[in-house]
């Protein structure tokens, strides 16, 4: 029995936005279930190819993107091969050029300083032009303001914003965060959620909260 082909395209007659665990093909590239990319400007098939830059293996380093994500158009993940290494005294990249000073292949990964990986959450929201920095790590629920340069670690359920981004607030107090995270709805299966939708959009934690009881009890 022939395992069927994951949904490319959520939205019948739009091509301009993808279901990313359909169109990734990188094994350094994890997309949970249901996380989109829109793009009006190049084509979102390439999503890997125009948007995850400076990502060689040479590094080992992965992106993770969990579930529900919605990341939007131009939305970039700089990795660590776009850095210039700090701990040398020139920050020019001799050890990518090893064959014109004469130096081993096997240092060119020293020519920059290795961050680590992205990892961004469940549920996260990354809006346009928004650039995330090789290292960070988002919470799940976040938000990512419009053209955003993430250079640290975001908290889940936090807004950022800015040019290096900061937190502008919490979109729900700490109380209410801790009650969304124990829930984690998103790691439901796809008819549980769908039975939970109305709870989830009241916006009211207790409504999903009991809601949820009544959908997992034995």
């Amino acid at each position: 029995m022939s395992i069927p082909a994951k949904t490319i395209y959520p939205r019948t007659g739009d091509r301009q936005t993808v279901y990313l665990d359909a169109v990734v093909t990188d094994p350094a590239i994890l997309v949970g279930a249901y996380s989109m990319y829109n793009d009006f400007v190049n084509d979102p098939v390439d999503f890997q190819r125009n948007n995850v830059l400076y990502h060689y293996p040479v590094n080992g380093d992965r992106l993770v993107i969990g579930k529900f994500c919605s990341i939007a158009c131009g939305a970039k993940f700089l990795f660590t091969s776009a850095n210039h290494t700090r701990t040398s005294l020139s920050t020019y990249p001799f050890p990518i050029f090893y064959e014109a000073w004469d130096l081993p292949a096997s240092e060119i990964a020293s020519a920059w300083d290795n961050r680590g990986d992205i990892v961004i959450g469940n549920d996260v929201w990354i809006g346009y032009e928004a650039v995330i920095l090789s290292g960070v790590h988002i919470g799940d629920g976040a938000i990512i303001g419009s053209r955003a340069v993430v250079t640290k670690d975001v908290e889940p359920y936090t807004v950022v914003g800015g040019v290096p981004a900061s937190p502008i607030r919490k979109r729900y107090g700490d109380e209410t965060i801790r009650r969304l995270e124990a829930l984690a709805w998103w790691d439901l299966p796809k008819s549980q959620i769908r039975q939970l939708l109305p709870a989830i959009r009241s916006g009211e934690i207790a409504v999903l909260e009991a809601a949820y009881r009544c959908l997992t009890a034995v």
